[in-house]
């Protein structure tokens, strides 16, 4: 068995966390193996032979992004007793908006649109495959009947289409208190359907 196809090494998990936290304040755009290398106390021999190549090291660091994506969306889910979309969406929004996620968003962002120009890179598949992953969660966060419906995939791809533009707008101008405000506006929209009153 081959050092790429054996059980991931402690030194490869390593060097991928010091790799990622390099990712988060650098971006991917134009990731060099020599700069991160040194940054990461390794030699780009060394990431060369535990990735494979760039685009290896790439992936890996992209699977790593989607590992925290993916661990909020957990907290979220909760098939037992659905918390309601809007619910849902007021507490993915108190995570997008804290200042703390703000290198793992800007990261997200700058992989999402890579993976929409280069679809055929390390980055493929990656846009889709989050749009899946929130809209998969957002769906069980409704109430069955609501969730099977033509009408619930509507209203989850809309507050999905909400959350990832009001992210956008946030990521660029930093104005938080504004674009908060602007979320909670649809959201108490989208909370009066609920209760009939549209």
């Amino acid at each position: 068995m081959s050092a790429k196809t054996a059980k991931p090494s402690a030194r490869r998990a390593q060097l991928l966390e010091a790799a990622y936290e390099y990712a988060l304040t650098h971006g991917l755009t134009d990731l060099s193996l020599r700069p991160l290398a040194e940054a990461v106390g390794s030699s780009t021999r060394v990431l060369m032979f535990l990735f494979g190549n760039k685009d290896g090291l790439v992936r890996a660091l992209l699977e790593r992004a989607r590992a925290d994506e993916l661990a909020l969306l957990a907290r979220l889910r909760r098939d037992d007793r659905p918390a309601g979309l809007v619910p849902a969406a007021e507490e993915v929004w108190r995570w997008l908006a804290s200042a703390g996620h703000r290198p793992l968003l800007r990261l997200w962002a700058e992989t999402y649109t890579r993976s929409l120009v280069e679809p055929d890179g390390p980055w493929a598949g990656f846009a889709r495959a989050t749009v899946d992953d929130w809209l998969d969660v957002l769906a069980a966060c409704q109430p069955e009947p609501e969730r099977d419906s033509a009408d619930g995939a509507v209203r989850r791809t809309l507050t999905l289409a909400v959350l990832r533009g009001a992210l956008l707008d946030l990521l660029a101008t930093g104005d938080e208190p504004r674009v908060t405000a602007a979320v909670h506006h649809q959201l108490a929209l989208l909370r009066r359907e609920d209760h009939g009153d549209a």
